[in-house]
């Protein structure tokens, strides 16, 4: 674990932190006008590694910034909140220096962004122990893809545009199917639509629906703790990604994986368990109810944006046809 120090004067800025994997999707910005969560979960820190721009790479939870000032100022343009776009906002309490910005502004994660040039990171005791896969993917821990009113959760759009584009290197060019049921509702529309212009457009030349139709077709299906494997083996495992780690559950040999987040495998894997809310009781006599419907989401959106970040970091790193 570390705590990050401001460093000019050495003032502590942070409660003790540990790294997790970076999200992929940590700058994009989601429609226009809707309020966010926080991105990061309290207690963790994580840095990119190949920053657009260099001054915001570390992001750590709001709540987690102790022994700072945040500047108070107006910024035109900024219709919500405050987003940045005037530079850091965020002071250090001990000597005045400006060591980070604050984001809270509507479509934008809230977040705050460390000044690399002006924290340094200091041994804060040992790593926390990787939580084990059987605690993480019990049924009471999914996370809901879609909110009450049956929209999808902006994070939903973000996480399954990653698994998306892991599900399209690992197929080569090939069509995917996935065995019916919430997950292949899912995936099947932007499946289908990442070899469709426009957004081809991202894969390399030669990847179209067309020449898809002509491979062999790859079988997806879901795989991970506590489920039996399929029997034949698929050629790629949706398999949950350790929130701490980042590594994606171990498939068998020779099978490919697309690693979902695992609140949101969890879901799909244990879909239809869900916490009853306790009733004592009875109701009134000659009164009926109706209880309502589980939510069901409506649409198939992805964040593009966040698929198309994700395929060039895996072609960076040399996977898939690229």
């Amino acid at each position: 674990m570390e705590v990050f120090e401001c460093g000019r004067c050495g003032h502590a800025l942070t409660a003790p932190l540990s790294r997790v994997p970076y999200p992929v999707y940590a700058g994009f910005s989601y429609g226009n006008g809707h309020p966010m969560p926080v991105l990061m979960e309290s207690g963790t820190y994580a840095v990119d590694e190949h920053p657009a721009r260099p001054a915001r790479s570390i992001v750590i939870a709001p709540g987690d910034a102790y022994g700072t000032v945040l500047v108070q100022r107006s910024e035109p343009g900024a219709c919500c909140g405050i987003d940045g776009r005037n530079g850091p906002n965020v002071t250090c309490a001990g000597c005045g220096g400006k060591v980070a910005t604050r984001l809270d502004a509507c479509s934008l994660w809230q977040a705050t962004w460390l000044e690399p040039d002006a924290v340094r990171p200091v041994p804060a005791g040992p790593a926390r122990p990787a939580t084990d896969w059987a605690a993480l993917t019990q049924w009471w821990c999914a996370t809901e893809p879609a909110d009450p009113t049956g929209r999808w959760e902006p994070r939903w759009e973000m996480e399954s545009a990653v698994t998306l584009a892991h599900l399209v290197a690992a197929a080569d060019g090939s069509p995917v199917i996935l065995p019916d049921g919430p997950l292949a509702d899912a995936f099947r529309g932007p499946l289908a639509a990442a070899f469709r212009a426009p957004y081809n457009r991202l894969l390399p030349p030669g990847h179209s629906a067309e020449r898809a139709a002509g491979r062999p077709v790859k079988r997806a299906a879901l795989a991970g703790p506590g489920l039996l494997l399929p029997d034949p083996l698929p050629d790629i495992a949706v398999v949950p990604r350790h929130p701490q780690t980042g590594e994606p559950w171990p498939a068998p040999v020779g099978v490919a994986v697309a690693p979902l987040a695992v609140g949101f495998w969890t879901h799909f894997a244990h879909h239809g368990r869900r916490l009853v809310t306790p009733v004592t009781g009875r109701l009134p006599a000659g009164v009926e109810r109706d209880d309502p419907l589980t939510p069901h989401p409506y649409g198939s959106d992805i964040a593009w944006g966040a698929y198309r970040a994700t395929l060039e970091r895996l072609w960076e790193a040399g996977v898939g046809p690229w």
